[in-house]
């Protein structure tokens, strides 16, 4: 359940009930596609690191170790020890970016494993199926996820045909959560709105897929090679047909500086890999601007990562010593500025929450549109 709180223009302060506790929103979801943050990061250090919501891949976890494997060992909570709300995706963003080979089907996709090349067929009702074997909190719909730019009759026939499988989902987990042995039965499920860059195609998919009334909604496909400005305006064009009363998630998005852009347009969930992934090659965010730890004018700098930050990291440990891990080839560093990166997003959000309640969002989406993606 979603209870809007508060309203700044179109930014939104909410509150998303689940079955294993309540996300505050605005909330960023911290990417753990194998059941763990790449870079060393265990559940463990989630909360110390202000997570509110840990997000894991269906498709990953099918190959390895298997989902049905994960239920016996009690479903991704127990498996990975995290305790708070997990999203799983559903798959379908990984069987059309990393198969080579697939063949897309009404009754859905056969792909060739990106492991050992061995065939697989995933379906809306065989992603269900392993979404309610991880035991995630909030499972989401099948669907394709075509390139930007896509040609309009394919993207309207996918478009269909998404719809269509998203009502599969809906009766399956239906199926699912009346059953006894079920690892989670309040299982919720989000649909996503496709269409690529088309305004006419956004707007007729999200009109058809709010009838349903699911649990929440994300628009899907974005972020896959269209500008910023494109899909910006995607947003805008797709918001004002998102009911209110349930969350809305832009999927695999982005920068700092794109969440702050998608708040100020009504979005309320964000997930990414960025945070990590540049982290992992010597790359922080700041509250001044994106910061290279390999940069030799740290070699002697006793300064944290970010002297406005208050994490683990920047509260221990300077960027002369980070450095000089990255150098010496340490894991140490990688898990050090993973870490931090966390934070950041994590206060990001929070900040913007605050700044939502005393209704001055304006003023910190202005101030700091400016300064986070730029290089120092």
């Amino acid at each position: 359940m979603y209870k809007l709180i508060k309203q700044n223009g179109k930014a939104r302060r909410g509150e998303l009930v689940t079955p294993h506790g309540t996300i505050q929103t605005p909330a960023f979801m911290n990417v753990a596609t194998c059941g763990a943050i790449k870079g060393a990061v265990s559940a463990l250090d989630l909360r110390e690191l202000r997570c509110q919501v840990q997000l894991c891949n269906t498709y990953h976890l099918h190959l390895r170790p298997g989902d049905g494997i994960v239920k016996k060992l009690g479903g991704l909570h127990r498996f990975t020890r995290w305790d708070g709300p997990v999203l799983t995706d559903s798959g379908g963003f990984q069987v059309f970016s990393l198969a080579k080979l697939r063949n897309i089907k009404e009754e859905g996709v056969t792909f060739a494993s990106h492991i050992d090349g061995h065939r697989i067929f995933m379906g809306p009702e065989e992603s269900i199926q392993i979404q309610s074997n991880l035991g995630s909190t909030i499972a989401m719909a099948f669907d394709e996820c075509i390139e930007n730019p896509a040609e309009y009759d394919y993207t309207k026939r996918s478009c269909d045909r998404t719809f269509r499988w998203l009502c599969r989902c809906r009766d399956k987990m239906q199926e699912l959560n009346g059953r006894e042995d079920t690892v989670n039965p309040r299982q919720m499920l989000f649909g996503i709105n496709q269409g690529s860059t088309y305004d006419d195609l956004r707007v007729e998919h999200m009109e058809r897929i709010r009838e349903l009334d699911l649990d929440g909604y994300a628009i899907g496909g974005l972020a896959v090679g269209e500008s910023a400005e494109e899909m910006y305006h995607t947003i805008d064009v797709v918001e004002e047909y998102m009911p209110q009363e349930k969350p809305r998630y832009l999927m695999g998005v982005g920068t700092p500086v794109n969440i702050l852009e998608a708040v100020h347009r009504g979005i309320d969930l964000f997930d990414c890999v960025m945070p990590t992934r540049n982290a992992r090659h010597a790359n922080v965010f700041t509250w001044s601007g994106r910061r290279n730890m390999m940069n030799e004018k740290y070699t002697l700098d006793e300064e944290p990562i970010d002297g406005e930050c208050d994490c683990p990291v920047c509260r221990n440990f300077t960027r002369a010593y980070i450095r000089h891990l990255f150098k010496s080839g340490e894991m140490l560093a990688m898990r050090l500025c993973v870490m931090h990166n966390v934070w950041f997003y994590n206060t990001l959000l929070m900040r913007i929450r605050e700044a939502i309640e005393r209704d001055e969002f304006d003023v910190f989406y202005t101030k700091y549109r400016a300064v986070l993606d730029k290089r120092i």
